[in-house]
């Protein structure tokens, strides 16, 4: 009975031995094999590995992506001018052994760390820009030079920088005042441009008119002078025709002629009764 108990017991005793004796390291997990406080082994693949209890210790870390969000900071660019700058970084472990041995494996103290490091690049870029280039640059060029001005650096921390993205760029309220100072401005001198060039245009095109009226009125002029000369040497073609076939008709049209326009005045007219004006009032045989 005695030596069943004793079985039971060792039993039991080894079965917690091999359950201390095995870790399992998942996908998601990195780990560290100590040995009495001194790392031996971190390169472990997700599954189940082995230890010797009591001298070895292990320790897990998250392999999964991080996501570092920073406060908005102000940078200087190129031009002395503030901006301030909202962005985030995308990281996950690369050297687990760096990782612990310069953090000691603190994901907080990591984003502290990597916070300096990122601050850093984006002091280093913009200062080499300014305002306008910051804000009409293509931002997936910044985001690459800032990878790979951060990524030696933080694997240094057994860090790798997986993305760099800047969410906003906006200007503080002292700057965005003379910004749009400067923008007005220069709307208000381009708006003068264009209307310059406009009164210039019309004041053109309203000369060209003026000058196409002065030479239509001309030659149209010319053309009714023409006309009325021809027509008056054909009046007096026809005329000239006419009177010679009746000489006697045609002077008896004029008299006639003659003494409407002259009594209808209904002034005084003194003639000689014997005038050639009245011939056709005499009494002809």
């Amino acid at each position: 009975m005695e030596q069943n108990k004793i079985a039971v017991g060792l039993a039991g005793a080894l079965l917690v031995i091999g359950m201390m004796s095995i870790f399992t390291v998942n996908e998601t997990e990195k780990a560290i094999k100590f040995r009495l406080g001194e790392i031996v082994r971190s390169d472990y693949e997700p599954g189940l590995h082995f230890r010797i209890p009591l001298i070895n210790n292990v320790k897990l870390f998250d392999a999964r992506i991080q996501t570092m969000d920073s406060r908005p900071e102000r940078f200087l660019t190129a031009e002395k001018k503030n901006v301030i700058v909202d962005s985030f970084v995308k990281w996950r472990i690369g050297d687990v052994t760096k990782f612990y041995t310069v953090v000691a494996g603190d994901i907080d103290q990591a984003n502290l760390r990597l916070d300096q490091i990122i601050k850093d690049a984006f002091r280093s870029e913009f200062s080499k820009r300014n305002i306008r280039q910051l804000v009409s640059s293509d931002r997936s060029a910044i985001r690459e030079l800032l990878i790979k001005n951060s990524k030696q650096v933080s694997a240094d921390l057994g860090m790798d920088i997986i993305d760099v993205q800047v969410m906003r760029i906006d200007l503080p309220d002292e700057v965005s005042a003379s910004v749009f100072s400067r923008m007005e401005a220069e709307r208000e001198r381009v708006a003068r441009e264009f209307r310059s060039q406009g009164a210039e245009a019309a004041e053109r095109i309203r000369a060209d008119a003026d000058r196409q009226r002065v030479v239509t009125l001309a030659n149209a002029y010319r053309e009714a002078e023409t006309l009325r000369g021809q027509g008056d040497a054909r009046s007096a073609e026809i005329y000239a025709q006419a009177y010679g076939q009746d000489p006697e008709f045609f002077a008896f049209y004029r008299s006639l002629s003659a003494y409407k326009k002259t009594f209808a005045n209904n002034g005084m007219l003194v003639l000689d009764p014997d005038s050639e004006f009245f011939d056709y009032f005499k009494k002809r045989k």
